[in-house]
Protein backbone atom coordinates (compact mmCIF):
# COMPACT_ATOMS: atom_id res chain seq x y z
CA UNK A 1 0.00 0.00 0.00
CA UNK A 2 0.74 3.53 -0.45
CA UNK A 3 3.21 5.35 2.34
CA UNK A 4 2.40 8.21 4.47
CA UNK A 5 3.32 11.76 2.39
CA UNK A 6 5.47 14.05 4.62
CA UNK A 7 7.30 11.67 5.80
CA UNK A 8 11.14 12.21 4.30
CA UNK A 9 10.50 9.30 1.77
CA UNK A 10 8.68 9.20 -1.83
CA UNK A 11 5.36 7.14 -1.10
CA UNK A 12 4.37 4.57 -3.32
CA UNK A 13 1.17 4.47 -4.83
CA UNK A 14 -0.73 1.49 -5.34
CA UNK A 15 -1.12 0.24 -9.45
CA UNK A 16 -4.34 -1.32 -8.78
CA UNK A 17 -7.78 0.04 -8.71
CA UNK A 18 -8.97 -1.76 -6.08
CA UNK A 19 -5.83 -0.90 -3.86
CA UNK A 20 -5.95 2.53 -5.01
CA UNK A 21 -9.69 2.98 -3.99
CA UNK A 22 -9.00 0.72 -0.23
CA UNK A 23 -6.30 3.33 0.11
CA UNK A 24 -8.44 6.21 -0.74
CA UNK A 25 -10.90 5.15 1.95
CA UNK A 26 -8.20 5.17 4.18
CA UNK A 27 -7.95 8.46 3.80
CA UNK A 28 -5.02 8.72 0.89
CA UNK A 29 -5.84 11.48 -1.17
CA UNK A 30 -2.86 10.75 -3.80
CA UNK A 31 -3.98 7.58 -4.21
CA UNK A 32 -7.60 8.79 -4.52
CA UNK A 33 -6.97 11.25 -7.58
CA UNK A 34 -4.77 8.61 -9.20
CA UNK A 35 -7.45 6.53 -8.62
CA UNK A 36 -9.90 8.85 -10.27
CA UNK A 37 -7.85 10.13 -13.18
CA UNK A 38 -7.10 5.90 -13.75
CA UNK A 39 -10.99 5.10 -14.18
CA UNK A 40 -11.69 8.11 -16.52
CA UNK A 41 -11.35 6.19 -19.99
CA UNK A 42 -13.42 3.00 -18.54
CA UNK A 43 -16.47 5.30 -16.88
CA UNK A 44 -16.38 7.07 -20.18
CA UNK A 45 -16.46 3.83 -22.18
CA UNK A 46 -19.55 2.55 -20.22
CA UNK A 47 -21.08 6.27 -20.12
CA UNK A 48 -20.87 6.06 -24.04
CA UNK A 49 -22.04 2.48 -24.49
CA UNK A 50 -25.10 3.06 -22.40
CA UNK A 51 -25.65 6.36 -24.17
CA UNK A 52 -28.30 8.02 -26.62
CA UNK A 53 -26.14 10.52 -27.91
CA UNK A 54 -22.68 11.99 -27.83
CA UNK A 55 -23.38 15.05 -26.17
CA UNK A 56 -24.68 13.57 -23.22
CA UNK A 57 -21.79 11.28 -22.77
CA UNK A 58 -19.67 13.60 -20.19
CA UNK A 59 -23.20 14.73 -18.27
CA UNK A 60 -23.43 10.92 -17.60
CA UNK A 61 -19.82 10.88 -16.98
CA UNK A 62 -19.44 13.72 -14.09
CA UNK A 63 -22.53 12.41 -12.66
CA UNK A 64 -21.03 9.02 -12.59
CA UNK A 65 -18.25 10.47 -10.66
CA UNK A 66 -20.26 12.87 -8.10
CA UNK A 67 -22.02 9.45 -7.30
CA UNK A 68 -18.38 7.42 -6.81
CA UNK A 69 -17.46 10.35 -4.65
CA UNK A 70 -20.46 9.68 -2.66
CA UNK A 71 -20.89 6.18 -2.30
CA UNK A 72 -16.89 5.30 -2.32
CA UNK A 73 -17.55 4.06 1.16
CA UNK A 74 -19.73 1.31 0.20
CA UNK A 75 -17.02 -0.30 -1.61
CA UNK A 76 -15.44 -3.59 -0.48
CA UNK A 77 -11.94 -3.46 -0.07
CA UNK A 78 -11.02 -6.87 -1.77
CA UNK A 79 -13.63 -7.24 -4.34
CA UNK A 80 -13.34 -6.35 -8.38
CA UNK A 81 -13.88 -2.07 -8.60
CA UNK A 82 -14.92 -2.73 -12.29
CA UNK A 83 -18.50 -4.57 -11.87
CA UNK A 84 -18.97 -2.01 -8.99
CA UNK A 85 -18.21 1.14 -11.31
CA UNK A 86 -19.77 -0.18 -14.76
CA UNK A 87 -22.80 -0.14 -12.44
CA UNK A 88 -22.66 3.24 -11.06
CA UNK A 89 -22.57 4.41 -14.47
CA UNK A 90 -24.58 2.19 -16.06
CA UNK A 91 -27.61 3.58 -13.24
CA UNK A 92 -26.65 7.29 -14.16
CA UNK A 93 -26.85 6.68 -18.28
CA UNK A 94 -30.33 5.07 -17.62
CA UNK A 95 -31.23 7.90 -15.25
CA UNK A 96 -29.98 10.79 -17.58
CA UNK A 97 -31.80 9.04 -20.51
CA UNK A 98 -35.46 8.97 -18.35
CA UNK A 99 -34.54 12.39 -17.93
CA UNK A 100 -34.08 13.67 -21.30
CA UNK A 101 -37.72 11.49 -21.80
CA UNK A 102 -39.48 13.73 -20.11
CA UNK A 103 -38.02 16.39 -20.73
CA UNK A 104 -38.11 15.79 -24.87
CA UNK A 105 -42.06 14.78 -23.72
CA UNK A 106 -42.52 18.10 -22.75
CA UNK A 107 -40.52 20.05 -24.44
CA UNK A 108 -41.00 21.15 -28.35
CA UNK A 109 -37.91 22.32 -30.65
CA UNK A 110 -38.67 25.41 -33.08
CA UNK A 111 -35.68 26.40 -34.98
CA UNK A 112 -37.36 29.26 -36.40
CA UNK A 113 -37.46 30.47 -32.93
CA UNK A 114 -33.81 31.34 -32.77
CA UNK A 115 -33.80 33.20 -36.15
CA UNK A 116 -32.96 37.03 -36.67
CA UNK A 117 -33.66 39.10 -38.89
CA UNK A 118 -30.51 42.02 -40.02
CA UNK A 119 -33.14 44.55 -40.17
CA UNK A 120 -34.44 45.63 -36.71
CA UNK A 121 -37.53 46.59 -38.21
CA UNK A 122 -38.40 42.96 -39.62
CA UNK A 123 -38.74 41.95 -35.84
CA UNK A 124 -40.79 44.92 -34.54
CA UNK A 125 -43.25 44.26 -37.87
CA UNK A 126 -43.72 40.59 -37.07
CA UNK A 127 -43.99 41.33 -32.92
CA UNK A 128 -46.50 43.49 -34.02
CA UNK A 129 -48.34 41.26 -36.24
CA UNK A 130 -48.57 38.64 -33.19
CA UNK A 131 -49.14 41.23 -30.93
CA UNK A 132 -52.79 42.41 -32.65
CA UNK A 133 -53.59 38.60 -33.74
CA UNK A 134 -53.21 38.17 -29.59
CA UNK A 135 -55.47 41.33 -29.21
CA UNK A 136 -58.23 40.00 -31.49
CA UNK A 137 -58.14 36.72 -30.33
CA UNK A 138 -58.38 38.15 -26.49
CA UNK A 139 -61.21 40.02 -27.47
CA UNK A 140 -63.16 36.57 -28.68
CA UNK A 141 -63.03 35.55 -25.26
CA UNK A 142 -66.52 36.47 -23.17
CA UNK A 143 -65.51 38.44 -20.09
CA UNK A 144 -65.09 35.68 -17.89
CA UNK A 145 -62.85 33.95 -19.94
CA UNK A 146 -60.19 36.92 -20.25
CA UNK A 147 -60.66 38.07 -17.00
CA UNK A 148 -59.55 34.08 -15.79
CA UNK A 149 -56.95 33.85 -18.36
CA UNK A 150 -55.57 37.40 -17.08
CA UNK A 151 -55.54 36.11 -13.96
CA UNK A 152 -54.67 32.18 -13.96
CA UNK A 153 -52.11 32.42 -16.75
CA UNK A 154 -50.61 35.95 -16.84
CA UNK A 155 -50.52 37.14 -13.87
CA UNK A 156 -49.95 33.57 -12.47
CA UNK A 157 -52.22 34.08 -9.15
CA UNK A 158 -53.07 30.66 -7.35
CA UNK A 159 -56.81 29.26 -8.07
CA UNK A 160 -57.25 31.14 -4.60
CA UNK A 161 -56.32 34.34 -5.41
CA UNK A 162 -58.17 34.72 -8.77
CA UNK A 163 -61.17 33.91 -7.39
CA UNK A 164 -60.56 36.16 -4.63
CA UNK A 165 -59.77 38.71 -7.03
CA UNK A 166 -62.86 37.91 -9.76
CA UNK A 167 -65.55 36.87 -7.53
CA UNK A 168 -65.74 33.73 -10.20
CA UNK A 169 -65.78 30.38 -8.11
CA UNK A 170 -62.27 27.89 -8.17
CA UNK A 171 -64.40 25.79 -10.69
CA UNK A 172 -66.05 28.51 -13.09
CA UNK A 173 -62.22 29.29 -12.85
CA UNK A 174 -61.08 26.18 -14.41
CA UNK A 175 -63.68 26.32 -16.48
CA UNK A 176 -62.86 29.38 -18.45
CA UNK A 177 -59.51 29.00 -18.22
CA UNK A 178 -59.73 25.62 -19.82
CA UNK A 179 -62.67 27.26 -22.58
CA UNK A 180 -60.21 30.49 -23.06
CA UNK A 181 -57.24 28.08 -23.87
CA UNK A 182 -59.24 26.01 -26.37
CA UNK A 183 -60.49 28.86 -28.37
CA UNK A 184 -56.86 30.49 -28.16
CA UNK A 185 -55.39 27.60 -29.79
CA UNK A 186 -58.37 27.13 -32.26
CA UNK A 187 -57.73 30.55 -33.15
CA UNK A 188 -53.97 29.95 -33.90
CA UNK A 189 -54.24 27.12 -35.75
CA UNK A 190 -57.11 28.41 -38.17
CA UNK A 191 -54.74 31.62 -38.46
CA UNK A 192 -52.17 29.05 -39.45
CA UNK A 193 -54.15 27.36 -41.96
CA UNK A 194 -54.78 30.96 -43.43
Amino acid sequence: MGGEPGNGGESQIPDSWEDLLAAAQGGDQRAYRTFLMSILPFVRAVARRHSWSDDSVEDIVQDSLLTLHRVRHTYRPGHPVRPWLAAITTRRAIDAGRRSGRIQARETSDPSAYETFADPAANSVEAAQAAESVTRMMNELTPKQREALELVKLKEYSMAEASAASGQSVASLKVNVHRAMRRLRKGREAEEES
